[in-house]
């Protein structure tokens, strides 16, 4: 048992791009790994997707993954919206706090068929 507080010791970003619709929740199908814990385990704090183009109404889904088990953590709402140069693309943040052994992961899919990528932003940082 720890007798102080332990913090992040190195922050991280960790930048993807997610392309693929998949409407399965049960952690099957295409998912893109936007970060993974580093040796001592990491928490993430926060997670921000923006649409690159005018999106459907849809869901984006985040994922923990132990490496072998994908298990369903969140789901971020994606609204329609018409993106242009007077209107922004669609974005969603969600704050976490999540801590993740070594060997684990977050992984990210959506079930909205765009043809353009949803750009994924997690902050956090490794202990």
């Amino acid at each position: 048992m720890a007798t102080a507080p332990i913090f992040v010791a190195t922050p991280k970003i960790a930048l993807s791009t997610v392309t693929t619709a998949n409407t399965a929740r049960d952690g099957t199908g295409t998912l893109t790994t936007a970060f993974t814990a580093g040796a001592n385990g990491s928490r993430v704090e926060r997670i921000t997707v923006t649409a690159s183009v005018t999106t459907a109404a849809g869901t984006i889904t985040i994922f923990v993954s132990d490496g072998t088990n994908n298990r369903l953590y969140r789901e971020i709402t994606v609204l329609v919206t018409t993106a242009s140069t007077t209107s922004p693309a669609w974005s969603g943040t969600v704050s976490l706090g999540l801590i993740l052994p070594a060997g684990y992961s977050v992984k990210v899919g959506t079930n909205v068929a765009t043809g353009q990528p949803f750009n994924v932003v997690i902050e956090g940082g490794d202990f």
